[in-house]
């Protein structure tokens, strides 16, 4: 029964130590570009390379980390519904490669501005030209994977609900959080020039993601509800 709590814990502690990682990985890029000036951004990008290196690598350890979080929060809740917590992981674990092949976007540009040789027919202003492009099939493809970023969390929210162990308002707030992945999501394909005004709305869904894993973190599970629970599922 103890080691249950020991599992909330390491779980709750590693979703919470992903998120600056997360942030320094997604966003690091959003201070180099500078709009309308290829050249600017180009220049900043080089002047920067081992930090934005950093940021890429700090991406792909993210989702790393995802595969053993989702692993730990199957094993808290699939006492609740096995068939559930099966789905849960599925959707998490469909969205990890997604994520991790689009970094090769950003790796990318390095190769078009480190002037390798199979591209040296190209003059500089050129291969910067295509920067930008690249950077928006990043970003673009940051708002696909939320597809899965927000699908995970339906099944999440769904056994933290259900389960009696853990308070049902946390469940409540996930599946928020996942409305507003895909809320976003859908705006960004349909409604682009919405997205700034919709956005304001829909990132009150991040507090679900900061609020659960304190909650695993600090408080844990109720243990004799979490134990009645799987000696019934057993």
């Amino acid at each position: 029964m103890k080691s249950i709590n020991k599992t909330a814990r390491l779980s709750g502690f590693l979703y919470l130590i992903m998120a600056p990682f997360a942030m320094f990985g997604m966003m690091y890029i959003s201070s180099l570009i500078v709009p309308g000036d290829v050249a600017k951004t180009a220049n900043n990008i080089m002047a920067s390379e081992s930090l934005y290196r950093l940021s890429i690598l700090s991406a792909l350890l993210v989702q790393v980390g995802h595969i053993f979080l989702v692993l730990l929060l199957y094993k808290l809740l699939k006492p609740v519904n096995k068939n559930c917590a099966v789905l849960m992981v599925i959707f998490m674990l469909v969205g990890v490669p997604i994520t991790m092949l689009n970094e090769l976007n950003r790796l990318v540009v390095l190769l078009l501005l480190g002037g390798a040789n199979h591209l040296a027919v190209n003059t500089s202003e050129q291969l910067q030209a295509l920067v930008p492009l690249f950077l928006d099939f990043h970003e673009h493809g940051v708002f696909i994977v939320q597809i899965f970023w927000g699908l995970w969390l339906f099944p999440m929210g769904y056994l933290v609900f259900k389960s009696g162990y853990l308070p049902k308002f946390l469940g409540i707030l996930l599946i928020i959080a996942g409305i507003s992945y895909l809320i976003d999501f859908s705006t960004v394909i349909a409604f682009p020039s919405s997205r700034e005004t919709i956005s304001v709305f829909t990132s009150i869904g991040v507090y679900g993601e900061i609020i659960f894993p304190l909650w695993l973190l600090i408080k844990g599970v109720n243990l004799e509800k979490w134990e009645k629970l799987t000696l019934e599922s057993a």
